[in-house]
């Protein structure tokens, strides 16, 4: 059958490998014009002219649309400074201010996009300029405040006595880690093509969030949600940048509503740094306590990141210490520091992925300042349950990844002395952290057809990131209905379509997943109502429970040759059956703590005399509940473990501190693992049952990957080199 867990094809494989599938900017549209967004090039102030006269000389110059002729948008829209239920405020030429560089300001159109560039960079752009906050140190002392939520979590928690932990410990560390900016650089950058018939809106967006995309762009306009058409069938990468509703978006509606034509409008590379969020840089210091035989005693975590000067995003590095390690006085603080850069976002792990390199880091240095071995110290302070919200896992193999790991590491041959371990010229480092990611799910429904020829179609209103989100729907459709996958097809990126949530914190199985197979469920139990009622059917007048689904056929439970093909079913009809099934959760997250888990095994060799670092290996175990595609999951698994390599030796937006430009703001600079810097990587799967999670049991896999890479790597490198890196990316500057 190639139900679930099968690992299968790509069912879009080749659509992608042949060039048959379209990305957001391929989408052809009759009478199609062609934008280029202007950005600002100062991080505080104002506009206070743009002269287009040497621009409007440019053949097939359409529309230059400024602040001073956009058009006005509703006033529940506040004069531009919109904030969309997922937290965006955006800057949609309502007003004049300018705050940060590279800020849209303007938006030029012309019928080639050669035309518009060429126009675009003949605007002459006067401002008037303000003092900036570009440097974080100097944020920092300015007046920190504190978010509402982190999350839907505290922004401080409290358990406990942290002073009196601490003075009880008899080993004690206190340290502050700090991780930079970092930016989403998908392969496609973000994309608009915009065309209105009378008040309604066709827009295709390159986007994780299709229902948000309809219901925020409606709000931005003021028409109902129903007149607005979002399409996206794929995107080509978005890692958390696409799941909110950015500037370009609507001002791209704006000029095709202002021009009376569709417009195109695709973001450069530049752009890509600054006006669609990134990763906030953060100094996270970190106390920890513990006993002689390393039991711990008290910990404490405390966030400062930066947020823009227009709205506050926090990123949550401490969630993981709430939960990770048994800790009976413990502490954790969220605050921020505003700067004239651009909103943050949600980034790979969003808070996991920075949070855990300083909890993990922290941990291994607790480790050799108790001359035990890091893992044991990890096994020490084992929770058996959650221990931030006091409630039992609803499923827990972080224990197995542990020992599956450190066996097939090899991690008992490690010698713990720093330095002790050399391959000829090259110093040799073990390390390992933990990884850990929450399971989330959201409410989501999906529609099924059964046609005459036998074949069915699922469709759902969610996202396709390069997942595989088309196949495992495929998977579960095909085993909930009891068809071959090669007669099924799972349809999405439509906003007309049934409700599904944003594609971001791993939700997309979970919450997505048990609504197709809702309506598999449905749609088959149709079926075999309309063929007991049947007096042609072989099933006439039996009952559902005696009913069995296989390769197509309903069958008789107790006479397996007493079946009949539901295509025969769906003839005799007359029409095809159509059903629409909602999975949504309830209130397991009261009684239980659900995460994924995982270990995280490195291994690095550092060039004594040129500080040069290379990861030869690396060794992954993770317990994610049930895998719905062996070959996809491990492929998502892969992917976060590189993206992790690359988070803790390669990744850093550099800020220049006089403009707040990102000077290194393109894929030549902006520095990501290639495959000359990837060896190998040995991903396992616990086998993990958990009937809480979801109907499917399945726990997301496209975060859990990237955290804990960060920490291992640089405590392999202290195991190597003695020297201890607290401040990522570790380079080789920071060695020598």
């Amino acid at each position: 059958m190639n139900g679930i867990g099968a690992p299968i094809n790509r069912t879009d494989a080749w659509a992608k490998v042949s060039g048959g599938a379209p990305y957001t900017a391929e989408h052809q549209v009759e009478g199609l014009t062609h934008a280029v967004l202007v950005t600002s090039t100062i991080a505080s102030g104002r506009v206070l002219r743009i002269d287009d006269s040497a621009a409007r000389e440019v053949p097939g110059l359409l529309l230059v649309m400024t602040p001073q002729n956009a058009m006005r948008l509703p006033k529940s829209t506040k004069d531009g400074k919109l904030q969309p239920p997922i937290g965006r405020r955006l800057t949609l030429l309502q007003e004049d201010e300018v705050y940060y560089n590279n800020q849209p300001i303007a938006v030029v159109v012309a019928d080639t996009y050669e035309h518009a560039r060429e126009a675009a960079a003949r605007l002459r752009i006067e401002y008037e300029r303000k003092d900036a906050v570009l440097d974080f140190d100097q944020a920092k002392k300015g007046k920190l405040h504190t978010p509402e939520k982190v999350l839907a979590e505290e922004t401080d928690t409290r358990r406990g006595d942290l002073a009196d932990g601490l003075l009880a410990a008899a080993v004690r560390i206190d340290e502050t880690y700090t991780t930079p900016i970092e930016n989403h650089n998908p392969l496609e950058t973000h994309a608009t093509i915009a065309e209105w018939d009378g008040d309604k809106l066709t827009i295709h967006e390159s986007t994780q969030y299709m229902k948000g995309v309809q219901r925020i762009v409606a709000n931005i306009f003021g028409i109902p949600p129903e007149n607005v058409t979002a399409i996206c069938p794929y995107t080509g990468g978005g890692f958390g940048s696409k799941g909110s509703i950015w500037s370009h978006g609507p001002l791209t509606a704006m000029a095709a509503k202002m021009l009376g034509r569709p417009v195109k409008l695709s973001l450069d590379r530049t752009q890509m740094f600054g006006p669609v969020g990134q990763r906030p840089n953060t100094e996270q210091r970190f106390r920890l306590g513990a006993k002689d035989d390393g039991s711990l005693l008290a910990s404490a975590h405390d966030t400062v990141a930066y947020t823009s000067t227009i709205e506050d995003w926090i990123e949550p590095c401490g969630i993981m210490t709430r939960m990770m390690y048994e800790s009976p006085n413990q502490e954790t603080t969220h605050r921020l520091a505003p700067m004239n850069l651009g909103t943050p976002t949600f980034m790979r792990a969003p808070g996991e992925a920075s949070g855990s390199f300083a909890l993990e880091s922290a941990m291994d240095e607790l480790a050799y300042q108790l001359n035990m071995d890091p893992l044991a110290l990890r096994l020490k302070n084992y929770t058996e349950k959650d221990p931030g919200k006091d409630l039992p896992w609803s499923s827990k193999s972080l224990r197995q990844c542990y020992e599956i790991g450190a066996e097939r590491f090899g991690w008992k041959d490690r010698k713990p002395q720093p330095r002790s371990m050399q391959r000829g010229n090259q110093l040799v480092g073990w390390g390992m952290a933990t990884a850990t990611y929450p399971t989330n799910r959201s409410p989501g429904e999906c529609s099924a057809t059964l046609a005459a020829d036998g074949t069915a179609l699922f469709r759902s209103a969610t996202q396709d990131l390069g997942t595989g989100t088309y196949t495992v729907m495929t998977q579960i459709a095909a085993d909930a209905v009891g068809l071959p996958v090669s007669q099924v097809r799972f349809e999405l990126g439509e906003s007309t379509m049934p409700e599904a949530p944003v594609s971001g914190g791993s939700t997309t199985v979970a919450s997505v997943g048990p609504a197709v197979q809702a309506a598999g469920h449905a749609l088959r139990l149709k079926l075999a109502g309309l063929a007991l009622a049947d007096r042609a059917s072989p099933l006439y007048g039996v009952t559902v429970e005696k009913i069995g689904f296989e390769n197509g056929e309903l069958y008789l439970l107790d006479a397996p040759s007493k079946r009949e093909a539901m295509r025969e079913i769906v003839a005799r009809h007359g029409a095809p059956v159509e059903v629409t099934a909602k999975a949504e959760p309830g209130d397991e997250k009261k009684k239980y703590s659900m995460h994924a888990f995982g270990a995280v095994f490195v291994e690095v060799t550092v060039d004594e005399d040129l500080g040069e670092i290379r990861v030869p290996r690396v060794v992954g175990v993770y317990g994610v509940g049930k895998l719905m595609n062996e070959k996809t999951g491990y492929s998502q698994l892969m992917g976060g473990i590189v993206w992790g390599i690359g988070l803790a030796l390669l990744e850093e937006t550099v800020i220049d501190k006089r403009n707040g430009r990102a000077v290194n703001g393109n894929l030549a600079e902006y520095h990501v693992p290639v495959n000359a810097d990837i060896q190998a990587i040995d991903v396992q799967i616990v086998d993990e049952d958990d009937p809480h999670v979801n109907p499917l049991g399945a726990k997301g896999i496209g975060e859990i990957g990237i955290t804990g890479v960060g920490a291992a790597i640089a405590n392999a490198v202290y195991h190597a080199t003695g020297k201890r890196v607290r401040d990522l990316p570790v380079t080789l500057d920071k060695l020598l």
